[in-house]
């Protein structure tokens, strides 16, 4: 615990405290290359910790944006009689021929950093 309490008591202020922060906006256009380096561990931690601040606040973003909204639950009944040799089912709920897949999930995965795909139900 000493080695913390040295670390939040002593280094860290000391750090803080010798850091180039200009006392105006001017005097950021002043700094020089040594000075904006000096900032950048300051700014990756600020940044990093803002980003993980966000991420953990930020409300959660709805699946369904858009099909049958006025239903409580969504289901559609496809008679296997009906299906081709193959017929792709949408799960991303982006396709414009919902419940069937247009492929508009690759611009959700791109956008999402996601892998859906749609279900492929084939014939033997």
């Amino acid at each position: 615990m000493e080695s913390v309490s040295s670390l939040v008591k002593i280094h860290i202020p000391n750090y803080l405290s010798n850091l180039p922060i200009p006392a105006s906006l001017g005097g950021w256009f002043k700094l020089s290359v040594k000075d904006w380096i000096s900032l950048v561990p300051f700014f990756t931690v600020v940044g990093g910790i803002s980003y993980m601040t966000y991420r953990t606040i930020k409300p959660k973003q709805m699946i369904n944006l858009t099909i049958e909204k006025e239903n409580p639950k969504v289901v559609h009944i496809g008679n296997i009689e009906d299906l081709g040799d193959s017929t792709a089912y949408c799960r991303c709920w982006r396709s414009s021929k919902f419940p069937y897949c247009d492929g508009s999930h690759s611009k959700h995965n791109n956008e999402h950093c996601d892998n859906v795909g749609p279900v492929v139900i084939k014939k033997k």
